[in-house]
């Protein structure tokens, strides 16, 4: 029922071009069109099936906005969340009804604004504010790596507190987790198992990026009764372009600055029964001095290959021990043979000079060795050794996709670093 007066108002053709046109009012004015005035008050109008007072909806239950007579139809209607979020819906050809066409988000309060017309067709408005209720069930987004200045090639990574292995449901989740860069890339999400993902570009982040990653997971259902969980946004910048390419073969490394050559060195790598791996790594860290065993990678206490050595200025590019390090007992051997345990060694002041230039995220890559390629995901940060197409695949909102990646070994990581030893 309407609480106002109500009137018709007849605009002849000539006057309603002249009203368009920006000339005269016609036909006692402009405020004789309904769409001139404020919008009366349509609560007496319309209903939702959310229940009243203190109680909150349910989230898995479609709201609808109806009308309660015959003397008003819906015109429009904007349901937000407390982020912005807005949420689909369809309105009835005839006005009379509005349903929301995706789930709900649990635990939040919805801004809905409705906008009616009258059989007069004067404008109507009601904003209600209906809560959901909230469940325990939530799935909660870790980013990393955490706030701060990075190489060009770091991977952004999601670990999921429980796995997603339904693929509908894997796409919600991928969906709702954003990167977003400037200057703008072409990227994509990887599930490397059913609880983590990796985010990189097609090529190398730019030099000098900022790149803010966040979630619009929280509240939003995901499959059956999980619903996602709040996660912290990161914010990273990347720095120069390092990268420092080791021949094998040659027995040098080549070290570059956005392009520009900036130091080669002799080093010593992986031995035959222990070569070094080949391809793309990642520097994931930088330690002073560490304490190398042969032990902590299988080789027996007092065979001929045993040792046990306090090792400086040494840069880590695999979870199992891979370094970059200062190797004073193999000068003689640096430019000339490869006699290490898998690690580039070199001598301590070119260490030194490595350790300070390099950064976490800077790319190590290892060429014309005898050893296998660097895997994407179980040892480090192998990404870049995966080919596009391949790492697009592996995503769950890839169109060309016909299934999910396969479940994976979970890889060692930072949180179980510490039993992993290095080598050298």
């Amino acid at each position: 029922m309407s609480h106002r007066p109500r009137h018709r108002t007849a605009l002849g053709c000539a006057s309603l071009l002249t009203l368009l046109a920006g000339g005269a009012t016609a036909c006692g004015g402009s405020d004789a069109d309904p769409l001139s005035e404020t919008p009366y008050d349509a609560a007496e109008q319309i209903s939702a099936n959310a229940p009243g007072g203190d109680e909150k909806a349910d989230p898995d239950k479609p709201l609808e906005i109806t009308t309660t007579g015959d003397e008003a139809r819906i015109t429009d209607v904007t349901a937000t969340d407390a982020s912005g979020r807005y949420i689909r819906g369809e309105l009835a050809a005839d006005g009379k009804q509005w349903h929301t066409t995706v789930p709900l988000a649990a635990g939040t309060r919805y801004t809905v604004r409705v906008s009616t017309e009258d059989e007069d067709g004067a404008p109507g408005r009601k904003i209600l504010q209906i809560d959901t209720k909230d469940t325990g069930d939530r799935l909660n987004v870790k980013f990393g790596p955490d706030n701060g200045t990075y190489g060009v090639g770091q991977p952004v990574t999601a670990q999921l507190s429980k796995p997603v292995k339904d693929p509908k449901a894997r796409a919600v989740v991928e969906g709702a987790l954003k990167v977003e860069s400037t200057p703008r890339v072409e990227g994509s999400w990887h599930w490397v198992d059913s609880k983590t993902l990796h985010f990189r570009p097609k090529e190398y982040w730019p030099t000098h990026a900022a790149i803010d990653v966040h979630s619009n997971l929280e509240g939003l259902k995901i499959a059956g009764g999980l619903y996602g969980g709040p996660a912290k946004p990161v914010k990273l910048r990347t720095g120069e372009r390092v990268e420092a390419v080791t021949d094998a073969a040659a027995h040098t490394m080549t070290v570059t600055r956005n392009g520009e050559v900036i130091n080669t060195i002799p080093v010593t790598t992986g031995k035959p029964g222990y070569s070094t791996r080949n391809g793309t790594k990642v520097v994931l860290g930088k330690e002073s001095f560490v304490r190398m065993r042969g032990d902590t990678i299988g080789i027996p206490s007092g065979s001929s290959d045993s040792y046990d050595l306090p090792v400086y200025w040494a840069t880590r590019v695999t979870w199992s021990g891979e370094y970059v390090h200062a190797a004073p007992w193999s000068v003689g051997s640096q430019g000339a043979a490869n006699v290490s345990h898998g690690c580039t060694g070199m001598n301590t002041e070119n260490a030194k000079w490595f350790f300070d230039t390099v950064q976490v995220g800077d790319l190590v890559k290892v060429v014309n060795s005898g050893g296998e390629t660097m895997t994407p995901f179980d040892n480090g940060f192998g990404d870049w050794n995966m080919p596009w197409k391949e790492w697009r695949a592996g995503s769950a909102l890839d169109k060309n996709r016909l299934s999910t990646t396969g479940e994976q070994e979970q890889r060692p990581g930072p949180e179980n670093a510490a039993r992993l030893r290095p080598q050298v």
